[in-house]
């Protein structure tokens, strides 16, 4: 063991250090709601392209018909609840660890956005949400003329 010099940042790394393990075990736990529920938050993926934006929400095992998107005040909410599979006594489970429950996502969006031709697919287990940009928002080409 090496003995080192103490020094007030040699304090605040051991503090930082310590607050980032601590974070990181607290994100990456399996929070639970109870014994039998575990919590639903689906992941995402937002892309731009030069046309529009994309949304992509992962919701294995979900229908259709449980699946909200609303969009007010330029908040885009996806909600919906995943429906638990009944646990049989009859089966002998070593693990249980599909989540299932409420959930509610939101996004805020660019003032940009044409309302009228936003698309909404599922398939697969992943929603996929298209968000055209409005022709204003959409870059222009200037084309430099020489006189």
């Amino acid at each position: 063991m090496a003995l080192v010099k103490w020094t007030p940042r040699n304090l605040s790394n051991v503090w930082n250090t310590g607050m980032d393990r601590w974070f990181d075990n607290f994100l990456n736990s399996d929070l639970r709601l109870s014994d039998d529920v575990a919590t639903v938050y689906p992941v995402v993926n937002v892309e731009e392209t030069e046309n529009e934006y994309l949304i992509s929400a992962e919701l294995p095992g979900m229908e259709k018909k449980d699946i909200h998107i609303s969009l007010e005040n330029n908040v885009l909410a996806i909600s919906g609840e995943k429906k638990s599979e009944s646990k049989s006594e009859e089966k002998n489970y070593h693990r249980f660890e599909r989540s299932y429950g409420k959930f509610y996502r939101s996004f805020e969006l660019p003032h940009s956005i044409d309302r009228e031709n936003i698309d909404a697919s599922y398939k697969n287990g992943v929603l996929n949400i298209s968000l055209p940009k409005a022709e204003e928002a959409k870059p222009k080409q200037i084309e430099v003329k020489v006189k």
